[in-house]
C-alpha cells in the first residue's frame, strides 16, 4: 500500500479522511518520451529550459515529488510578461504510444501580467496510462491568471496532480479544474497567499464513474493583510465511484481582514456511490472572516418527477440535474469549443 496527500492537520482515524492508503501505482512500462503533446505559446510568452529547484510544501508524497524530480519526461517553464491576448494551452493526448507522462511545469506571471491558460489530458483509447504532474505557479504583484486544467483520461489510469501556487500583493489566481478521469484521480492543491489583497478563486467539478476513486485535497494559507480564497467544488458519483474532498483554509498571523470561503456539494446518482468531506477552518488571527460548507445528497424524485413530466427520459433528466449543477462554474470556462467538449464527456459518462 501506498499513503498519499496528507491534510495539513490530523482529525479522528474513524474519519479515514487523513490520507489516501491505496494499491501501489507506479509505471506499469518502460518511461520514454512522451510524443503526442502540443504546446501552443503566444509570442508574448517567455519559453525557459532550466526549471528551478523547488521543494513542495505538500504535493502527493516524497516519492512522487522525486519521480517528477528526477524522471519527468516533459518539462516546461514559462515566463508571462504584460497582457497576453491568446490562449496558452498544453494538450497531451494518451494513446498506446504515449501511456505515461510525468511532468513537470512551472509558470511566472511576471508583474502585472495577465494570461489565460488550459491544460488538457484525454486518453484516446483504453490503455492503462500513468500521469504525475507537478504544476508551480509564481503570480507576482497585480498580475492576474486563469488557469484551467481538464482531466479527460479514462476510468482505468491513474491521474496525480500537484498544484502549488505563490501569490503576490494585488494579484488574482483563477484556477478551474475538471476532474472526470482515472481509475485512481487524486489532487493535491496548495496557495499561499502572501501579499496583501491577493486572491485565489478555486472552482472545480468532478464526476465519477464504475469504481472511480477522487481523492481532493485543496489547502490555502491566508498570510497578507485583506487577503481572499473562495473555493467552490460540484460533483456527481454513480455506480460504486467514492470521493473524498478535503479543504482547508488556513488564516495565518498577520493576516487581518482576510476573508476565506469553501462550499462542496456532491450528488450521488447511486446508492453505491460514496462521498466524504471535511471542510476545515484554521486560524491564528483576529478580525478574519471564514466560512465553510458540505452537503452530500440524492437526486430528488420531485425535481426527476417535474424534468420527466415534460417529455424527457430518466437518463436525460438525471443529465440535465447534473449539467444544472455545473453550469455555474463551466460558465467561467471562456474557450467555447473546451467547453462544448467537456458537456458531450458529461453525457458521455453519464450513459
Amino acid at each position: 500500500m501506498i499513503k498519499l496527500n496528507e491534510t495539513p492537520v490530523r482529525t479522528a482515524r474513524n474519519f479515514n479522511i487523513n490520507n489516501i492508503k491505496i494499491e501501489d501505482i507506479s509505471l506499469k512500462n518502460m518511461l520514454k518520451d512522451f510524443e503526442n503533446i502540443e504546446v501552443m505559446l503566444p509570442e508574448e510568452v517567455e519559453v525557459e529550459n532550466a526549471i528551478s529547484n523547488f521543494e513542495l510544501k505538500y504535493g502527493m508524497n516524497e516519492e512522487k515529488i522525486n519521480e517528477v524530480k528526477e524522471n519527468a519526461n516533459h518539462t516546461l517553464k514559462l515566463k508571462i510578461a504584460g497582457k497576453v491576448k491568446e490562449q496558452v494551452e498544453i494538450v497531451a493526448n494518451f494513446d498506446d504510444e504515449n501511456v505515461n507522462l510525468i511532468q513537470n511545469i512551472e509558470i511566472i506571471a511576471q508583474e502585472n501580467s495577465k494570461a489565460n491558460i488550459v491544460l488538457k489530458y484525454k486518453s484516446e483509447d483504453d490503455t492503462v496510462n500513468y500521469k504525475n504532474s507537478i504544476i508551480r505557479i509564481k503570480a507576482e504583484k497585480n498580475a492576474n491568471i486563469n488557469i484551467v486544467v481538464v482531466n479527460l483520461l479514462n476510468t482505468s489510469s491513474t491521474n496525480l496532480l500537484s498544484i502549488e501556487n505563490e501569490i503576490d500583493e494585488g494579484a488574482v489566481l483563477n484556477y478551474i479544474g475538471v476532474d472526470f478521469g482515472g481509475k485512481n484521480s487524486i489532487t493535491n492543491y496548495y496557495s499561499k497567499l502572501n501579499g496583501n489583497e491577493a486572491k485565489n478563486n478555486i472552482d472545480v467539478i468532478y464526476l465519477g464513474k464504475d469504481e472511480q476513486l477522487f481523492d481532493l485535497n485543496y489547502i490555502g494559507e491566508l498570510r497578507g493583510e485583506k487577503t481572499q480564497i473562495e473555493i467552490e467544488a460540484q460533483g456527481a458519483l454513480k455506480d460504486r465511484s467514492k470521493k473524498h474532498f478535503k479543504g482547508t483554509i488556513d488564516f495565518k498571523k498577520g493576516c487581518k481582514k482576510a476573508k476565506g470561503n469553501e462550499n462542496e456539494f456532491c450528488m450521488l446518482l447511486s446508492d453505491n456511490a460514496k462521498s466524504i468531506a471535511l471542510p476545515m477552518l484554521l486560524c491564528s488571527e483576529e478580525d478574519v472572516e471564514g466560512n465553510h460548507s458540505s452537503a452530500t445528497g440524492k437526486v430528488g424524485n420531485k425535481e426527476l418527477f417535474y424534468i420527466m413530466s415534460r417529455g424527457f427520459e430518466y437518463k436525460e433528466a438525471m443529465k440535465l440535474l447534473v449539467r444544472a449543477r455545473f453550469n455555474k462554474i463551466l460558465e467561467k470556462i471562456k474557450d467555447e469549443e473546451l467547453k462544448n467538449e467537456i458537456l458531450e464527456e458529461i453525457n458521455e459518462r453519464l450513459n
